[in-house]
């Protein structure tokens, strides 16, 4: 059971006469990167909101969001009128003394300026609205390991047809095998009876042509490559998650046996069969980086 690194979760609560929105979104990352914006009131609560992520997510770069919002009307911050009051004389003065036109937009030149809203001191929050922040980020990263999922499974297809199509690459390797020693046996016969001058022992030359075809012997590597793509997935149904790394590690040991079948292979369709696997592979390489 696989877990994309890629989601979005949201969670809204309502306590105390607040509105509590949290809002997480997530990419991939080799390790747990988690940046976390909160309203000033709760910045205490901070530890305990990472932790609660951390539990959740294990790996990926996450964005969490909260906000707070008061339903009865009532609000901490203010505009600071007297400061505003005062911003708006010095510009009038400033476009006075350099001959500039007046702003027709006072407003949204006036509230963007530093300090033009003031808030009152805060108050220590409620357990019951310190409850209610919990349960809002747990509900929200619930959420984002739901979507997570959703994108867990098209992975899991994606990766189940490329691991079948590198099997099937690999079963139409024999038919050129016993083609392929015979071509190399035979274009090494050829150029040394093109060297009429040149006397050898036949006998020598069939331990030596042994020897040689030895060393291009391939049923190692397709055995290994077999046991690969059967470990990815084995790996891949684990329920426990957080496969991402191990197939990783799986996909490059699947690299280095293609390579090798590749640079023993001596023969055009067989170097075809393995410039599929290659693709395939790179496309496997390339998805496993989302996966948690």
């Amino acid at each position: 059971m696989l877990f994309s690194m890629t989601g979005f979760g949201r969670s809204v609560v309502e306590t105390s006469g607040k509105k509590i929105t949290v809002e997480i979104k997530s990419l991939n990352s080799k390790q747990m990167d988690l940046t976390v914006r909160l309203p000033m009131q709760y910045r205490e609560r901070e530890n305990e909101i990472r932790n609660i992520v951390a539990h959740y997510l294990q790996r990926g770069k996450a964005d969490l969001i909260v906000s707070s919002e008061n339903l009865g009307g009532a609000t901490d911050t203010h505009i600071n009128t007297q400061l505003v009051k005062s911003y708006k004389a010095q510009i009038t003065e400033m476009a006075r003394e350099l001959d500039l036109p007046a702003p027709t937009d006072w407003y949204n030149i006036l509230l963007r300026l530093p300090d033009a809203f003031h808030t009152e001191a805060l108050t220590e929050i409620s357990e019951e609205e310190a409850d209610s922040l919990a349960n809002a980020t747990i509900e929200a990263v619930k959420a984002l390991m739901a979507h997570r999922r959703s994108e867990g499974e098209r992975l899991e297809e994606f990766f189940a047809v490329r691991i079948k199509r590198i099997g099937e690459l690999l079963d139409q390797v024999p038919q050129y095998e016993n083609e392929r020693i015979d071509k190399i046996k035979a274009k090494i016969q050829d150029n040394l009876e093109k060297l009429n001058t040149v006397e050898y022992d036949k006998g020598r030359f069939e331990q030596e042509m042994i020897f040689y075809i030895e060393k291009l012997d391939i049923n190692e590597e397709k055995q290994r490559l077999r046991q690969h793509l059967n470990y990815f997935m084995e790996t891949m149904a684990d329920q426990d998650g957080g496969q991402g790394k191990k197939l990783g590690f799986i996909s490059q040991e699947m690299g280095r046996e293609i390579n090798t079948l590749g640079s023993k292979s001596n023969h055009a369709e067989m170097q075809k069969l393995v410039v599929m696997m290659k693709d395939e592979l790179e496309q496997i390489k390339e998805q496993v980086l989302n996966v948690m």
